[in-house]
């Protein structure tokens, strides 16, 4: 039995608590919210995921210290945009310990990506990144699900794989911490383009380009980051591309839709209810873009969408007809 920290009690901190504690293990999970606390400890619920139990061996507290002092490694499962300042605040227990980042995204401000973030605030930090095809919705009933676990130290790779897999989860492991991290944020792009494309009624053949072209736009950029160009073709690249651009459970899909449908984007950020990741990496992505020029006609269209108010037929229109060119 391991003893685990996770950090951040939305439904993906949450869902990955229930299934480590299904493996075995006892699990504390911070939160910043005195509600959210008392919710998984008296009533073993969470808002985020209301029709599950929340096991007896998972314990929610408001103190980092209380959740990170005894714990063998921590999971980040904040919201990307709370990551510094969060990690700022318990930065002073994690000591050796191993720190997974389970977060999908961008620093916007900074244009950096999460790793880069932790190693800023605590330089030499040993840092993991857990990502891959997974819905909280799904993991959290036991819905079998593949991941991947990425970091430079094989110790890490070693443990994260032994720990989370059990007959409902595998876990594949990869040295490019890059690339694996780079694919779970920008599929959250080509996700809310998939979204705005149900929104206005197109059909299979427009997901399926769009898919497919997205595909090539976010393994460019990836590329040009830093990231493995084969890694974009497995499981946190073109796997979460899939299941989140197709997928009714995707909040980042869900926005899309509600802007395809004339909805504002304050409209849609209250109608999801949460953060809806895509919104901030859009703009980073088309920042990304021009700073290291790589061609992302759907990045840059969508970028129009939402901050220059194109309209999205508008938008399928432009993209359409743009100048021929090979594939």
């Amino acid at each position: 039995m391991k003893n685990i920290a996770i950090i951040g009690s939305g439904s993906w901190g949450v869902a990955l608590a229930i299934h480590l504690a299904r493996c075995g293990n006892y699990i504390k999970i911070w939160s910043f919210s005195e509600n959210e606390k008392d919710l998984i400890n008296h009533e073993r619920k969470c808002k985020f995921l209301p029709n599950v139990e929340i096991p007896e061996n998972i314990e929610c507290f408001t103190d980092f210290k209380d959740v990170i002092e005894d714990a063998e490694y921590i999971l980040h499962v904040t919201p990307s945009k709370f990551t510094r300042d969060t990690f700022k605040q318990y930065k002073q227990y994690v000591g050796q310990k191993p720190v997974i980042i389970c977060s999908k995204g961008f620093e916007k401000n900074t244009l950096k990506t999460l790793d880069e973030v932790l190693e800023e605030e605590l330089p030499g930090v040993r840092i993991g990144v857990l990502s891959g095809p997974s819905h909280a919705e799904e993991v959290s009933v036991a819905v079998p699900t593949v991941l991947v676990i990425a970091s430079k130290e094989q110790e890490i790779l070693n443990e994260i794989q032994d720990t989370f897999m059990c007959p409902e989860m595998r876990i594949y492991t990869s040295n490019d911490v890059k690339g694996v991290e780079l694919g779970g944020a920008l599929k959250n792009i080509i996700a809310f383009c998939a979204g705005v494309a149900s929104g206005i009624g197109l059909g299979d053949n427009t997901f399926a380009a769009l898919i497919t072209r997205g595909l090539g736009e976010l393994t460019r950029l990836g590329v040009a980051l830093g990231g493995e160009k084969d890694t974009f073709y497995g499981l946190s690249g073109l796997g979460d591309l899939i299941v989140t651009c197709l997928s009714e459970h995707s909040r980042n899909r869900k926005a899309g839709k509600l802007i395809g449908q004339g909805k504002t984007l304050e409209e849609a950020k209250k109608e999801v209810g949460m953060v809806i990741e895509s919104i901030d990496n859009i703009e980073v992505a088309y920042e990304l873009g021009k700073i290291y020029n790589v061609y992302m006609p759907i990045v840059e269209t969508v970028y129009q969408v939402i901050y220059e108010k194109l309209d999205p037929k508008v938008a399928v229109n432009n993209l359409m007809t743009r100048a021929k060119k090979s594939e």
